[in-house]
């Protein structure tokens, strides 16, 4: 079976990477985030193509070789690019030429060939439980009521549910009431129910009784002052606010808040496979990581409080 082609087939690089951008959001259904990353990688990529002449067609996509990918990747090492990020161009460009494999028909076996740097490994950087408690009682103390409640309904679910920022902005009036569960959509257009708290429940419940802005129950659970709905960068200013008044750490974002829910949940006995299922990670491999989180916190207690450490 041939490669399925579009009704008006791409002449350029350019015209090839915004009908694959168009691809990875109508039909793949990626992220913004990855939508954005590749975009940025394939912009360089076709800017760096033409300076040199070597991928002005699609039809000369087929004939790059390793040493033009290399020559690439090495000019972005020198612009500063780090190993994580030279691995993301890497995933940017064989996801592009796999496309355009399938799609167009030009074939070029030179990208598969490359292999990313080693990049050392992350491990997420949770706040302690008492930090956390100690952000959810700074938010209670925003002078505006509704404002207050607000915060410490938004804090509540990234530590109490897990959520991910983006899919606790995403919730609308209807999730006010929550019940036993709530049905979160997540990266990739993926859906899980999470248990919903006690704590949890009263927090947004709460917050849904004070808010003064009207609206159905399609429209935004967590608004602005101004009564928009509120943005990711705003929610990070608010924990900003309070992270600085409780001389917090950098590492303290709303992603921390998450990265709590998972390290607790695993130090009090968790399942991997059932939190892996809360936080909607597509792979257990994602969960892993915070095996090596909780080793390291029982390693620091052994040798801070064990007598022959």
């Amino acid at each position: 079976m041939g490669p399925l082609r579009n009704a008006v087939m791409p002449k350029t690089l350019a015209e090839a990477v915004k009908a694959y951008l168009t691809h990875l959001k109508a039909e793949r259904r990626a992220s913004p985030y990855t939508v954005r990353n590749y975009g940025a990688t394939l912009a360089r990529f076709s800017a760096y193509a033409a300076a040199r002449g070597f991928a002005v067609s699609i039809d000369s996509l087929a004939r790059l070789t390793p040493e033009d990918f290399r020559a690439f990747l090495a000019a972005r090492r020198e612009e500063g690019a780090t190993a994580p990020t030279l691995k993301l161009d890497l995933s940017a460009l064989k996801s592009f030429f796999r496309w355009l494999r399938r799609r167009e028909g030009v074939d070029n076996d030179a990208i598969t060939t490359l292999r990313g740097p080693k990049a050392r490994e992350r491990l997420p950087r949770p706040v302690s439980e008492p930090d956390a408690q100690r952000l959810l009682a700074a938010a209670e103390t925003v002078k505006t009521p509704w404002i207050a409640s607000r915060d410490v309904a938004l804090l509540t679910l990234l530590y109490g549910a897990g959520l991910r920022i983006s899919e606790a902005l995403s919730l609308k009036r209807r999730d006010g009431a929550p019940g036993d569960r709530l049905r979160i959509a997540g990266k990739g257009g993926r859906r899980r129910d999470v248990p919903v708290i006690p704590a949890v429940r009263r927090a947004v419940e709460t917050y849904a009784a004070l808010i003064p802005y009207a609206g159905g129950p399609q429209s935004p659970l967590f608004l602005s002052a101004r009564g928009k709905a509120l943005s990711p960068r705003l929610a990070q200013r608010m924990m900003e606010g309070h992270r600085r008044a409780l001389q917090l750490p950098d590492s303290a974002t709303p992603h921390a808040l998450r990265h709590a829910f998972a390290t607790h949940l695993l130090s009090a006995g968790g399942d991997l496979r059932a939190i892996q299922e809360l936080l909607g990670h597509a792979s257990v491999a994602a969960t892993q990581r915070y095996t090596k989180v909780d080793a390291e916190r029982l390693l620091s207690v052994y040798e801070t409080a064990h007598p022959r450490a």
